[in-house]
């Protein structure tokens, strides 16, 4: 393990060390003119919003934020706070910061410690997330929070002998259609190589596959990435270790749970095809899934890679391609922004601190900024969290040091230009059911339709709608009306028969 500036244990991380680091500086020192033109050709505006001071928290790890019903921001940092063990805030996109609860307030923090992931918001409104550590036995928690800061821990890991219901998650939780929390711890289990769970949001839960179970965990072992459910119910998800050639997995889980590998890293040579994936998929509009390799790929610095629906995998990018000016070594996962890219954070390469990049689906790169673009790294660096795109076309994302709070890390925001649209909370769902839906100023909203069909709706608030799923609608996207303006959601709906 690996101490934060806090001087709090966190997370394993395979991160460059600082000789590494001063190493990569003099490496960049001879292309500043060729990140110059990487970082101009787009028309990316980045921005500092906030940065940590240590006693607000500090050294957010691979969470993304989570936009709520009302409009805000929510997020952890992996310690920090009060008690020096992380925090649950909430930010404004005009970036007013509020600390909402302080991890490790309970004695012998049975109330959790270090969140390393983020969190997602239920339909109820509740947020869920998961601690690596603390809990009624020190090996992690899932627990639940109220807008207000209400925390209450839904379950403790390591409640069974030799930990078989497992220990230190390290994902964030996802909800699937059925209505229950779904993660992954990265040990513990049966065989110790991690589990993926199932939590009611009541906290019923239930252990549903143990990693390792195969001869030399064929199966994958160690899972940090969050699983995602796609559009054919399926969950799919990724590990950091094991498989075929001990360089991590990715897997799919039917509602059934049922497990099957689907690919084992570093099968070609010299780990061409990326290995050590720290992060989940994306299941992009074309239907293919992609990702990030932490390490691999032809340069041995990351990978950005491919798998489709019948489970063909490809690299369409390996990072230090332009002398690492484009990045190296991401360990945050992918987003689909609205224009189609993808857009993604390497924890270093360009000035040696880090980059924002996009990636089209067919490989084509852009760098949009290389952090610590100024003295002293007021922007941030060594980012390791998702990004974020929200409902007012902008991206929000977060690194783990740099900025002006003593180098505990920052909140940012990125500017590529993009309109305003609608996300879903719930992509998928039943004829009858409720569905919110997330907008940055939806006001006098005049209709909603589900792939074209009309739907009954309530608008009470300017950052949510509550529509019901219509009869005769059919999977596709979901339109707000508003007079003679139209905003589409930027994923389709899914109609569960």
């Amino acid at each position: 393990m690996t101490k934060s500036a806090t001087g709090v244990l966190s997370a394993p991380t395979m991160a460059p060390s600082s000789q590494a680091k001063n190493s990569n500086l003099a490496k960049f020192a001879g292309v500043a003119l060729l990140l110059c033109a990487l970082t101009t050709m787009a028309a990316a505006q980045f921005k500092s919003l906030d940065s940590f001071a240590g006693t607000n928290g500090a050294n957010p790890q691979y969470g993304a934020f989570v936009q709520g019903t009302d409009g805000d921001f929510y997020g952890t940092a992996s310690v920090g706070g009060a008690n020096g063990q992380g925090v649950v805030y909430l930010i404004k996109a005009n970036g007013t910061y509020t600390v909402l609860h302080s991890f490790c307030g309970q004695a012998a923090c049975t109330d959790g410690a270090q969140p390393y992931s983020g969190m997602i918001q239920d339909t109820n409104g509740i947020y869920y997330g998961t601690t690596w550590a603390g809990g009624a036995n020190g090996a992690g928690t899932v627990y639940s929070i109220t807008q207000k800061g209400v925390l209450t821990v839904l379950y403790s890991f390591c409640s069974l002998t030799n930990c078989t219901d497992g220990e230190k998650p390290a994902s964030a939780l996802v909800q699937g259609s059925n209505g229950s929390l779904y993660g992954t711890t990265s040990a513990g289990g049966t065989h110790g190589g991690g589990t993926i769970f199932e939590i009611t949001t009541a906290g019923r839960f239930t252990t549903v596959y143990n990693f390792c179970a195969l001869a030399n965990c064929a199966d994958g072992s160690t899972p940090y990435g969050t699983l995602i459910q796609a559009t054919n119910g399926t969950f799919y998800g990724t590990t950091l270790q094991g498989g075929a050639n001990s360089q991590g997995t990715i897997f799919e889980l039917t509602i059934t749970n049922k497990f099957k590998s689907l690919y084992s890293f570093c099968s070609q040579t010299g780990c061409a095809d990326g290995a050590a994936p720290y992060a989940g998929l994306v299941q992009a509009s074309d239907g293919n899934f992609y990702g990030t390799a932490s390490t691999g790929g032809t340069q041995s610095a990351g990978a950005i890679f491919k798998m489709t629906s019948t489970g063909a995998f490809s690299t369409i990018y390996s990072f230090c391609s332009v002398t690492c000016a484009d990045g190296e070594t991401p360990y945050a996962g992918l987003i689909q922004g609205t224009d189609g890219n993808l857009y993604g954070t390497a924890y270093a390469g360009g000035n040696g601190y880090g980059t924002i990049f996009s990636v089209s689906t067919s490989g084509a790169f852009t760098s949009q900024h290389a952090f610590c673009a100024q003295n002293g790294c007021p922007d941030g660096e060594q980012p390791t969290g998702t990004l974020i795109q929200g409902t007012d076309g902008l991206f929000f994302g977060t690194t783990f040091g740099g900025g002006t709070g003593g180098g505990f890390g920052t909140i940012f925001n990125l500017n590529m230009g993009l309109q305003p649209f609608v996300a879903l909370q719930n992509t998928s769902g039943k004829v009858g059911s409720t569905v919110i839906i997330l907008g940055s100023n939806l006001v006098n909203v005049t209709g909603v339709t589900f792939n074209g069909t009309a739907a009954k709706f309530s608008a009470t608030r300017s950052t949510d709608i509550k529509a019901q799923v219509p009869n005769g609608a059919t999977s596709g996207t979901v339109t707000v009306t508003m007079g003679s303006e139209t905003l589409k959601s930027n994923v389709p709906f899914q109609v569960i028969p």
